[in-house]
């Protein structure tokens, strides 16, 4: 394959069910510039995590209209709200971060997310049950949308009868992130995205004022008055994290489920065991996030400095792009890389990203894949693939399938 073609080959729907034989060929090369003005493509596990915690590689959107890529600069921005603090650049990202930490999970709140664990096991069972005398499902609409969805909705504080308004305005915001769809320039879609973070906006904007009235019990109103040694959000700030969160915590989630068990069901022997022993769920979503990790690529950083990879220098103010699945399938680091193997000694997988921007809510969707799978194991007796390969959502950064037909002879 022409060097010339590599990048477009990332991105090319066509190669979506299967991106796997061309990050093999891209790691052939493992620092890829094609053309005057592009980016530079990354494809080596060492390297990759090595820029993951780089000082001189920039988060900050507002260094990309430098790089070239004003249109992502400019989305960012879009919808009367800043940037979250994943394109931010320290102080300001490590101060966001520490106050939504805070809120979020340890030491402050070291049993938020345990303590949900309850909760998440009574959605899953009611989804399931929900399937009743069905023998085919669509995993995706029926399972692994609404659980994350409830999940995080349910954590943030958000009423449950407002939890389908969502889809409509993640989206599109969802779809913005793909690299393919900022370079054909569809000014119709940027409008859509960025009505969509407005919608969004103003309605956690309702949310925010009420809990600054009515503190409760959830995220948003740690959030809204949060006074530690960080200091207070503004309400913009709130607004942006809420929305980042809102986002972050499902989608994601909703891939590594559909990853998850589509892979299961291509390894039968290991979902048979998955059914007899629960407690393989844990080793089994460290395999998945290097084998199938729902982050494909990071396609949104800079350099501020010239670096040298492998002898090339990437000179300052070059867009780069990290392409984490193809790291997690690099043979300089993992034994024959292309196996499902849950029972891997080291997973030490790229698959939540690594350094100052690694996942946030790592320990949510971990622990909501792990009783889902688990119970999709135990209770669907007989399940098979009815379609293979499924049909793929089109975004190259965050991949899964957009419905995955299963069937089944019925629930235990």
């Amino acid at each position: 394959m022409p060097h010339a073609s590599m990048m477009r080959q990332i991105t090319d729907f066509a190669n979506r069910a299967d991106p796997y034989p061309v990050y093999e060929k891209l790691r052939g090369t493992p620092v890829l510039h094609e053309e005057e003005g592009g980016p530079y493509i990354i494809s080596s596990y060492y390297d990759i995590k090595a820029l993951l915690h780089d000082p001189r590689i920039s988060s900050d959107a507002a260094n990309l209209t430098a790089a070239g890529d004003d249109e992502l600069a400019r989305s960012e921005e879009t919808g009367g709200l800043p940037p979250s603090f994943l394109r931010l650049d320290p102080p300001e990202h490590d101060r966001l971060r520490r106050i939504a930490n805070s809120a979020f999970g340890p030491p402050h709140r070291p049993r938020r997310i345990e303590s949900m664990q309850g909760d998440m096991q009574e959605i899953v069972t009611g989804l399931i049950d929900g399937f009743g005398d069905a023998h085919e499902i669509d995993l995706v609409d029926q399972f692994a949308y609404p659980f994350p969805v409830t999940v995080i909705c349910r954590l943030l504080g958000v009423p449950r009868e407002d939890e389908p308004r969502f889809r409509a305005w993640v989206d599109p915001l969802v779809a913005s992130l793909d690299p393919d769809t900022r370079q054909n320039g569809d000014a119709d879609f940027q409008k859509t995205a960025q009505e969509a973070r407005m919608q969004l906006g103003m309605y956690l904007a309702g949310l925010v004022e009420q809990r600054t009235r009515e503190p409760r019990d959830d995220l948003l109103s740690d959030l809204v008055n949060s006074r530690g040694p960080d200091g207070a959000m503004t309400m913009m700030e709130v607004l942006s994290t809420s929305v980042l969160l809102l986002i972050a915590g499902h989608e994601t989630t909703v891939n590594l489920i559909t990853n998850g068990m589509l892979t299961l069901l291509r390894h039968p022997d290991i979902l048979r065991r998955l059914r007899e022993e629960p407690g393989l769920s844990v080793r089994i979503v460290e395999e998945l996030l290097r084998y199938e990790p729902p982050v494909q690529l990071v396609p949104q950083r800079t350099c501020i400095a010239d670096i040298e990879v492998r002898g090339i220098t990437i000179p300052k103010g070059s867009r780069i792009w990290l392409v984490l699945a193809a790291g997690n399938r690099d043979p300089e680091r993992f034994e024959d890389p292309q196996r499902f193997d849950p029972d891997r000694g080291d997973i030490q997988h790229l698959g939540f990203g690594s350094g100052i921007h690694s996942c946030f809510g790592a320990p949510l969707a971990r622990l909501e894949t792990q009783i889902a799978l688990s119970e999709l194991a135990r209770r669907l007796r007989d399940p098979r693939l009815v379609e293979d390969p499924p049909p793929y959502r089109p975004n190259a950064v965050l991949r899964g399938p957009r419905h995955l037909r299963i069937a089944f002879e019925g629930l235990d």
